[in-house]
């Protein structure tokens, strides 16, 4: 029986992208440590899923924070990015297109660099 694609929750935590120094590296830790596959979207970039969250590894640039990015889901992209606006948060990086999808980054009044993501 094929994957069933996960459902994703309007305005959850979706994703999460960890900020590396090489991929390949990367890949080979999470890998014998903790049993993750992956599947490659050209040099810079990795995603996996493993139990209950999905996430990536890149080399490419990183949050200001350089902590992990946390990504949430929106159906309705463009009224994420207007709640969040509303709510007192600062949009970092306006929407743009990806493979998979659109994104925004966004930092929370702490200063906390999040994104939102849709299809």
């Amino acid at each position: 029986m094929a994957d069933e694609p996960r459902k994703r929750t309007d305005l959850s935590i979706d994703y999460i992208e960890l900020h590396v120094n090489a991929v390949p590296g990367a890949k080979k830790f999470y890998s014998d440590a903790f049993g993750w596959d992956f599947q490659d979207w050209g040099p810079d970039y990795a995603s996996f899923s493993h139990s209950n969250i999905d996430g990536g590894i890149t080399n490419q640039e990183s949050s200001s924070s350089g902590a992990p990015l946390v990504i949430l889901y929106s159906s309705r992209l463009e009224d994420a990015l207007a709640r969040v606006e509303k709510a007192g948060g600062k949009i970092v990086k306006p929407i743009f297109s990806f493979p998979g999808g659109r994104r925004f980054h966004f930092k929370d009044p702490a200063g906390n660099e999040l994104a939102i993501w849709g299809e």
